[in-house]
């Protein structure tokens, strides 16, 4: 095993108002990347998307419980992944983007997700081989990412 840090901060985002959008576009160099999101939304879900494809290019299989019932769901030829955010408690999203800069095969997100009383996982899948260059978490149906959330990528060297 290598000696030093495996997570690399690259850049973090600390909202000071209410914001609709927020994108990475500047890095490279790693094998993976994992993108952590604190904060909260005002209405819905925040949506993840790559190279700025909001086609019918992504899928998604979630399942979760709040302690008491449990839930899953599966969904196909959607426009974007979703990062589980919630209008009245700050949530947590720990994303782990796989081989991103793979120019070969489509790319998978696996995150683990906790707002109001409920914990869920998720894996998705962008059916595109190009490399991801941009990242965009975007406050779905007129929504907003509030003040105060914090969005964080990081690069895995050698996953």
């Amino acid at each position: 095993m290598a000696a030093g840090s495996t997570y690399t901060p690259i850049a973090t985002n600390t909202l000071g108002s209410n914001t609709a959008t927020v994108t990475f576009n500047s890095f490279s160099g790693y094998t993976d990347l994992m993108l952590i999101v604190t904060g909260k939304i005002s209405t819905g879900f925040a949506l993840l998307r790559f190279n700025s494809d909001s086609g019918n290019n992504y899928s998604r299989t979630y399942l979760g419980g709040d302690g008491s019932s449990a839930y899953s769901s599966r969904n196909s030829n959607v426009s974007s992944n979703y990062i589980s955010l919630d209008s009245t408690t700050v949530a947590t999203a720990i994303n782990q983007i796989m081989n991103y800069s793979n120019a070969t095969t489509y790319k998978t997100v696996l995150a683990r997700e906790s707002a109001t009383g409920q914990a869920q996982a998720q894996i998705s899948l962008w059916r595109n081989t190009a490399a991801i260059t941009q990242i965009d978490i975007t406050a779905g149906s007129a929504g907003t990412l509030t003040a105060g959330s914090t969005f964080t990528l990081y690069g895995i060297l050698a996953a």
